[in-house]
């Protein structure tokens, strides 16, 4: 796996020439088919670690939908490891060729050649724990372990690199966030004069205690009034919206991270918080395989689907 840099693209919306602001994309989600965005970047060290260990298998958690366990999965398959995905919520394996039936996600991954251990959501919130951890290891030997969603020190380090010379002439960067890693390495490689905002998908204020631990800048902050309910929420307003942002640009938006980060951005500018003049970049982390299941849940409540490219 080789580290590169992304794209970056310029957004041409009615509403944003109207206000002075130039608004640029940061195209992440065009950095590998499988292992996109902010994913390619959290695991490009690991990866290293990994095979200098030499470790011959990936273990790593999430739930039934998770960019990062598709990720790994993605990962194992090119660099030669076997995967194993510990998955939220025990129900799921009961029936696991209904369930792969129903999620693409989980089927890829196990296309990918992932194994998976179902568990239940009390035992999965130990995850974290030396006891649990060292069972794994126990387990399955000669693994190397990542935690939920990637977020580790070398995974900080690999989005360190999200920034570069193309986005040093940039006022403000803006990413969605989730565990916290993909904004702490934006942060710590970001210029002192330029504003960091990150969008948490999830409520809650831990978000603030978890990114101060791993960095240092105070040019940021988080605007959290735009995760519409929780991770994995979605309204038929964001729906449109998304829809919408597609037909203007021709830019697909996960409906998870980047499609509530944009929607913030957007309802920023028609709100006066940015100075006229001001260049935003905002970094597309990808996540856009999670549209397939998010359309499977859309349909089954009677809502529209979201645009996709099949």
């Amino acid at each position: 796996m080789k580290g590169k840099d992304s794209s970056i693209q310029e957004v041409f919306l009615p509403e944003i020439k109207s206000k002075g602001i130039s608004l640029f994309l940061k195209r992440e989600d065009l950095l590998h088919p499988i292992i996109s965005g902010n994913k390619y970047r959290k695991l490009f060290y690991n990866i290293q670690v990994a095979k200098k260990s030499g470790a011959k298998q990936l273990v790593t958690f999430g739930g039934a939908y998770s960019n990062h366990i598709l990720a790994t999965a993605g990962a194992g398959k090119e660099f030669g490891f076997r995967t194993i995905g510990v998955i939220r919520g025990e129900e799921l394996g009961v029936d696991l060729e209904k369930t792969l039936n129903e999620n693409a996600t989980l089927k890829q991954a196990r296309d990918f050649g992932m194994e998976f251990v179902f568990i239940s959501r009390s035992e999965y919130k130990l995850k974290n724990t030396q006891e649990f951890l060292s069972q794994l290891q126990d387990k399955f030997k000669d693994c190397y372990i990542l935690p939920e969603g990637g977020t580790n020190d070398l995974a900080i380090k690999g989005c360190e690199e999200i920034v570069s010379e193309a986005t040093a002439n940039f006022d403000v960067i803006c990413t969605a966030v989730g565990t916290g890693g993909t904004i702490s390495g934006i942060i710590n490689a970001s210029k002192s004069s330029q504003r960091i905002l990150g969008f948490p998908a999830l409520k809650g204020s831990f978000l603030k205690a978890e990114i101060e631990n791993n960095v240092s800048k105070t040019n940021w902050n988080l605007e959290s009034n735009y995760h519409f309910g929780g991770y994995a929420k979605i309204n038929e307003e964001l729906i449109t919206f998304m829809n919408d942002f597609y037909k203007e640009t021709n830019i697909l938006l996960d409906p998870i991270y980047t499609g509530k980060m944009v929607y913030g951005v957007l309802d920023l500018i028609r709100k006066d918080a940015f100075e006229s003049g001001t260049k935003i970049l905002l970094i597309h982390t990808g996540g856009l395989q999670g549209i397939r299941g998010m359309n499977v849940l859309l349909e089954k409540k009677g809502l529209p689907i979201l645009a996709n490219i099949e």
